[in-house]
């Protein structure tokens, strides 16, 4: 079983639709859809906002399904930089924890900086930078090149924040910083959660916005909501049986 993660209904509307649904359970107060996608065993929960509720969401998913891996996925913004144009498809090569650290007289400091990780497993630690499985980045990057809709992927670094990017100078800052693709509010989270659980994952996003001065009249949610969500059910389909 593949688990499917996303933060709001918008982004998971057209694979429910598609899916063959067995069943939908209510665990903490989430609703979490059980059936077959594409001819794969999935179960997909619209989480929620934010970083505790991606938490809250993977940890139900990952320990009352037991997936063989996750798939994160919903919309994003673009960095002004990464070249990537409103309704494109990002995939992550890595995603990193973009505000946790400390704030210090000569700029932001990440984990590392405090000598804390936020993930220290038996075999790794991670601190502010959690890498994609290699193997699941190319597999996934493949099944979207062979798609009949046409899709324009993009692959790089993504930025989980508390608080998203709504000035010009901060997003140059935090390109500096990152060298990021693109942000979102829920990916580091969850990918958290599945470091500590040893459960591979891979993290999809559609992008509706380039990360400016705030201005959503230059927004098309609807167009990356659709994107995303084929190119999930393009992955699922090519996903190795």
């Amino acid at each position: 079983m593949i688990a499917l993660l996303c933060s709001v209904p918008l982004e998971a509307e057209t694979l429910l639709a598609t899916m063959k649904q067995e069943e939908a359970l209510v665990l903490g107060n989430k609703t979490f859809h059980r059936g077959t996608l594409a001819g794969r065993k999935v179960v997909l929960c619209a989480g929620g906002m934010g970083k505790a509720n991606a938490a809250h969401a993977a940890t139900l998913l990952i320990s009352q399904f037991s997936p063989v891996a996750m798939i994160i996925f919903g919309i994003g913004g673009a960095y002004p930089s990464s070249g990537a144009q409103v309704g494109n498809i990002a995939l992550a090569s890595e995603e990193i924890a973009g505000d946790e650290g400390v704030l210090t007289r000569e700029g932001f400091q990440g984990t590392r900086y405090i000598g804390i990780p936020l993930v220290q497993t038996n075999s790794a630690s991670f601190h502010n930078h959690f890498p994609a499985v290699s193997t699941l980045v190319r597999q996934a990057h493949d099944a979207l090149s062979r798609s009949t809709v046409p899709l324009t992927v993009h692959t790089g670094k993504f930025v989980t924040l508390s608080t998203c990017t709504g000035t010009r100078e901060h997003a140059r800052e935090l390109e500096n910083r990152y060298n990021g693709l693109c942000e979102n509010m829920e990916g580091a989270a969850a990918v958290q959660v599945a470091e500590l659980h040893g459960i591979p994952w891979i993290e999809v996003r559609g992008i509706s916005n380039i990360v400016e001065d705030r201005d959503p009249a230059k927004w098309n949610i609807p167009a990356a909501a659709k994107s995303v969500q084929q190119a999930i059910n393009q992955i699922i389909e090519g996903w190795p049986k």
